[in-house]
């Protein structure tokens, strides 16, 4: 599946360097502003936006999604900060959401102890807020971006998320959410779905993946989540990055999938990291609907 670097790949991460002030590639953008809106019920999000450009309805936006294991984490936790701000300044919008943290205080946590049925119910919930967040966003007018450029991100359970969220409209258990906006592109850092089979040409959108060959929790290709025995009540069959990568290669999809060979799971949060790799990425396939499909490896940063 990997190959050497391609001369058209050396260039498109080259252009990083040359043309550092080009606008969704390099930092152009020095004056950010921050405003927090309460999206459903008592969940909110935070908006980024470079003063400069904040009624830019041209530009993509991006909504994240942190991970915590669907029991903890922030959608202001200092990474997810620091990426929104990174991103915010070469341009995007960026809404960093916070999310129903549904395994919080169970005593079976999300492992191989929580039933499949249970851990099926949370990825659910997860779409669901992901589609709320989604659908309040474009009916705001006072939110300037390109209705049709909006980029799932997401870190290890926000990854699993916005996966699901993208790829999944059409599963049996995701259908019932309802209505699905088409996204323009998905970042997966260290995330799953629970099926790839349900990725078709017509959902088959542009995803960049960085994860760890060596995760033991969120799979790199497809094995169980948490790698649970099948005689244990969590055991899951999930589809990890490395293997929707082959998936969307075989739909003639771009794809870009980043791996850190022996890599654990602490890639859903270095590959923060690759913010100027991640922002040409959807520069090409986003803004100039570039085809690329690329698989390399990473060392941490």
């Amino acid at each position: 599946m990997k190959r050497q670097i391609s001369i058209l790949i050396l260039f498109l991460f080259a252009g990083i360097l040359t043309h550092a002030q080009e606008k969704y590639v390099g930092q152009i953008y020095a004056d950010l502003v921050k405003s927090t809106h309460t999206y459903s019920d008592s969940l909110k999000l935070d908006f980024y936006s470079a003063k400069e450009n904040e009624k830019d309805a041209a530009r993509p936006l991006i909504i994240l999604v942190h991970g915590g294991g669907f029991s903890g984490g922030k959608r202001d936790n200092p990474l997810e900060v620091q990426f929104s701000q990174a991103m915010a300044a070469k341009g995007y919008a960026v809404a960093s959401i916070s999310y129903t943290l549904t395994r919080k205080g169970k005593s079976t946590g999300f492992g191989c102890n929580c039933p499949s049925s249970e851990k099926i119910e949370t990825f659910k919930q997860t779409t669901e807020d992901i589609l709320k967040a989604t659908k309040f966003l474009i009916a705001e007018s006072k939110f300037a971006f390109d209705r049709s450029k909006i980029v799932l991100a997401g870190s290890s359970a926000g990854a699993e998320g916005i996966l699901n969220t993208a790829y999944m409209s059409s599963h049996p258990d995701f259908k019932e959410l309802g209505t699905y906006p088409k996204y323009a592109a998905v970042v997966s850092l260290a995330g799953a779905l629970v099926d790839a089979r349900y990725i078709t040409r017509n959902n088959a959108i542009p995803a960049l993946f960085i994860h760890g060959d060596a995760d033991n929790l969120v799979p790199y290709a497809s094995q169980p989540h948490h790698f649970c025995s099948s005689e244990t009540p969590g055991f899951l069959p999930l589809d990890g990055d490395a293997f929707i990568a082959e998936r969307l290669k075989k739909l003639d999809a771009s794809y870009m999938l980043l791996t850190a060979e022996g890599g654990n799971h602490d890639w859903a949060n270095l590959g923060y990291a690759f913010v100027n790799e991640i922002a040409q990425f959807l520069n090409s396939v986003v803004n100039e609907g570039t085809l690329i499909q690329e698989s390399m490896s990473v060392t941490k940063k």
